[in-house]
């Protein structure tokens, strides 16, 4: 491995990179591709590969070290160069570029107007030959039901090719041709022709014309009454209340001329989930999700980018397309994304007010509940646990699994309000009747504040005869972990291990955690050890270090609240009730530090003197 303060041999000459746009790929020895990426200046682009590996994000500099050659291709446009970025992923499937896969196969609503006698069936197939898709679903029992009620209006065949084959050869329809739900071209009561015209006003209705059906029908049941047919009035009446039936079956959110889609993503350091909602017509008519473990750090706009080609991948987009973030190249992927459009183009943008709004932060927080469950039933699933637990005992060369882990973090408000957690994870679980906070009164720096926590537990550990009460029950406290972690790196990692050796406590091993997650320091070592990215162990790790960060944060907040409230109660005239109000009316100790007296003197009951008093109080605190 090449030192940390070198690039890579093969680095290219910067003179030989062109600054034209372009697609470049890296390779390994073996001639795998490894990333491909796009860029407006390939010179430029490529420079920041090939800084210093020290200078590089972890994951950024293990794909440069893995990698034996980079080549690129210029091409005329920055459209161009999406456009071959999307077939090369396509092609090479590389292991350092994100792609969002869908989490299950969904059903479809699928009508083939390809065949000469088309029908209506649900699959998961997405490869039927002509057919339209509508969906998808998230539940097969839902579409089935909604076919059933659409049957009933529009009266096509939803029979198997065998029993369509028996029913020409008998001269006798199947059990829906007798009963209404469909028109039976089997046996010759309509035309093929016929038949398909009803399958593509089917398919027509699906795609959002179904206000337009719905006056039709609604106008000639009323033109049947009017002249005394009333047979034909019933059979309209029994039409109409069908399709309202189906209708009832998709959530009505916005006008009947919209369609669209609209896209949420929630992501972290390591994974990322996507929820996408498809509006036809106004309604919802599908929902899909994707999650994935990212590889490279990747913000949100180009996020978006990855989901959007992987959404269309083999569907026609709308021509509107909201998403949480606009993505940097937006005006080639409108025309990327129009060019899948049989007519008219597709355009890509936020939803900053009104209805959209409302309905992209439900998407939003869709793709935020799909990243909380995907990461909690990961660590419960008990398989996964064992195996992260192994995998860290062989990362650190530990004699046993880290069967219980405790996770110590430090946060201040520059440098006020010093406080540290604890959390505790048994068996890859957290233990949260064990955590335990800290409040440090005075320190010089994190790596002094983990010093002093650490030396107050390990002051608490005992010999085995001792870690039980006077009812025989052992003492939470004074339980021995046997991995100990530290939000940090090596100096956090050094002063931990000062304050073990100084406890004279053995047995324990010790690990830092760097703050972007990727790395584990272990005392005395100039190089992290690195986990996989996508391994079981890393995930834990992350998690018993958010879980501590939070517990941290926590409580922090909490003493500076009380902080507050305490200078304000001694400012003459300002009793606990008004205190309470402004908290309440500033929504936060934070905001409420940064008004001036002119925004406090706003809140009901403060008058301009009593203001300028509280400004006073909060900068002398």
């Amino acid at each position: 491995m090449a030192a940390v303060s070198e690039t890579v041999s093969w680095r290219p000459k910067a003179g030989e990179i062109p600054t034209s746009p372009g697609v470049y790929r890296f390779k390994d020895e073996q001639g795998r591709v490894l990333y491909v990426g796009k860029a407006k200046n390939l010179r430029s682009r490529l420079s920041n590969y090939f800084q210093p590996l020290r200078s590089l994000h972890e994951r950024t500099r293990r794909m440069v070290l893995t990698g034996a050659s980079v080549e690129w291709t210029v091409v005329g446009s920055e459209f161009e160069a999406l456009q071959l970025e999307y077939t090369w992923i396509k092609e090479f499937n590389p292991p350092f570029n994100v792609q969002f896969r869908d989490d299950k196969s969904y059903p479809y609503l699928a009508i083939t107007l390809g065949e000469p006698v088309p029908r209506v069936i649900v699959t998961r197939n997405k490869n039927l030959k002509d057919a339209r898709y509508f969906g998808p679903y998230t539940k097969v029992w839902a579409i089935r039901e909604t076919v059933d009620l659409m049957l009933k209006a529009f009266p096509m065949r939803s029979c198997s090719d065998a029993t369509y084959k028996r029913a020409e050869q008998t001269g006798r329809p199947c059990l829906l041709g007798d009963i209404g739900k469909c028109a039976a071209p089997c046996v010759g009561r309509i035309s093929k022709e016929d038949h398909k015209s009803i399958a593509v006003d089917f398919a027509s209705f699906m795609a959002g014309n179904d206000s337009r059906y719905i006056k039709e029908v609604d106008k000639r049941m009323r033109a049947a009454s009017d002249a005394q047919d009333y047979e034909s009035a019933a059979r309209y009446r029994d039409q109409l209340g069908a399709l309202q039936a189906a209708l009832s079956k998709t959530s009505i959110v916005l006008s009947d001329e919209v369609d669209a889609d609209l896209f949420g993503i929630a992501h972290d350091e390591l994974a990322a989930a996507v929820q996408q909602f498809i509006v036809r017509g106004g309604r919802i008519r599908g929902v899909r999700s994707w999650v994935v473990d990212k590889e490279l750090d990747v913000e949100l706009p180009e996020l978006v980018e990855i989901a959007l080609q992987n959404a269309y991948e083999d569907a026609e987009p709308p021509r509107e397309v909201v998403v949480p973030a606009l993505p940097d190249d937006q005006a080639e992927l409108e025309q990327f994304l129009s060019g899948m459009r049989e007519k008219g183009r597709v355009s890509i943008k936020l939803a900053q007010r009104g209805e959209k709004a409302a309905l992209a932060l439900t998407v939003t927080q869709n793709a935020q509940n799909a990243l909380v469950l995907y990461k909690t039933r990961r660590s419960g699933d008990f398989t996964a646990r064992s195996q992260a637990l192994a995998d860290i005992q062989e990362a650190l060369g530990m004699d046993d699994a880290p069967l219980r882990m405790e996770c110590y973090d430090v946060s201040h408000l520059s440098g006020t309000n010093i406080v540290a957690s604890m959390v505790v994870f048994e068996d890859g679980l957290p233990r949260k009747d064990e955590y335990r906070r800290f409040s440090i009164a005075d320190s010089t720096d994190d790596t002094e504040s983990i010093y002093q926590v650490i030396t107050r537990r390990l002051a608490y550990l005992k010999e085995p005869d001792e870690l039980l009460d006077d009812e025989g029950k052992r003492k939470k406290f004074h339980y021995k972990p046997n991995l100990l972690i530290v939000d940090g790196g090596q100096p956090q990692v050094a002063a931990a291990r000062r304050a073990l050796e100084e406890s004279g406590v053995s047995g324990i091993q010790l690990v830092g955690i760097a703050k972007r997650l990727e790395e584990i320091w272990l005392p005395d070592s100039d190089y992290p050890v690195i986990l996989p990215r996508n391994s079981d162990a890393l995930f834990l790790f992350q998690r018993i270090r958010d879980e501590a960060h939070r517990f941290a944060i926590t409580y922090q907040r909490q003493k500076r609240k009380a902080d507050v409230t305490t200078a304000l109660a001694e400012i003459p005239g300002l009793g606990p009730a008004r205190v309470q109000v402004l908290l309440k009316h500033f929504g936060s100790v934070t905001r409420l530090r940064s008004a001036d007296a002119a925004a406090i003197s706003e809140v009901r009951g403060i008058g301009t003197v009593l203001a300028a008093a509280i400004v006073d109080a909060l900068k002398a605190e």
